[in-house]
């Protein structure tokens, strides 16, 4: 077989695998207790070539929760190295939490929860990215640019909610969520009224992530 035959082959899969990946979003964002068949249909491929590359639904699953949570951490990461080159600590969390809305994967993160077991990896790719968490919002309130009540539950939190809104097409839900994210910026830096209650506990939020969990 021919090197461009293979090269095509490869190309070929390289785009059913985005095609599968950014149906699945689609498909799961909207009821996420859809057959993987539905996925098939969406992406336009048989479902033996979506089952080649994705054993079950539950992988599925996983390589969308993975994916979404290499994008929020390579967000966080970014905004710590433009804090530690300089930049002023406001702006790098702002541009942080921008780009997370922008990524949009908090709203699959938020509607996959509970749906599948997370692999040993995933656990471990969120306990490097809380890590990072800890640092930005220690980083941001040492500068004085946040308000010293917000702890980081708060933070993720506050995106889901962001996250949440959906209205008219994808350039409208855009809009809407910068909106909103605007206006929470405003109160996330400067200090305002004494919040009730106290943050979500690390256990609370764990908790959404056990299969048949009410969310």
């Amino acid at each position: 077989m021919t090197e461009a035959k293979l090269s095509g082959r490869k190309a070929q899969a390289a785009r059913n695998d985005d095609a599968i990946l950014a149906a699945a979003r689609a498909v799961f964002l909207a009821d996420p207790g859809a057959p993987i068949a539905a996925v098939a249909e969406r992406a336009g491929v048989g479902i033996s070539a979506l089952y080649r590359r994705y054993p079950s639904k539950e992988e599925l699953l996983r390589k969308l929760c993975s994916d979404g949570l290499a994008a929020y951490t390579a967000a966080v990461q970014a905004a710590l190295d433009d804090m530690k080159g300089g930049g002023d600590a406001w702006d790098a969390f702002a541009t942080f939490m921008r780009r997370v809305v922008d990524a949009g994967s908090t709203s699959l993160t938020v509607a996959l929860a509970g749906t599948f077991t997370p692999s040993e990896q995933l656990f471990r790719d969120a306990q490097r990215a809380d890590e990072l968490n800890q640092e930005l919002v220690k980083r941001v309130r040492k500068a004085k640019a946040l308000r010293p009540d917000v702890e980081v539950a708060d933070i993720g939190l506050v995106l889901e909610q962001i996250a949440a809104v959906r209205l008219g097409d994808e350039r409208r839900t855009g809009q809407l969520r910068h909106r909103y994210l605007t206006l929470v910026l405003d109160a996330l830096s400067q200090p305002g009224t004494e919040l009730p209650g106290p943050p979500p506990m690390p256990g609370e939020l764990a908790a959404r992530w056990r299969p048949g969990t009410d969310r």
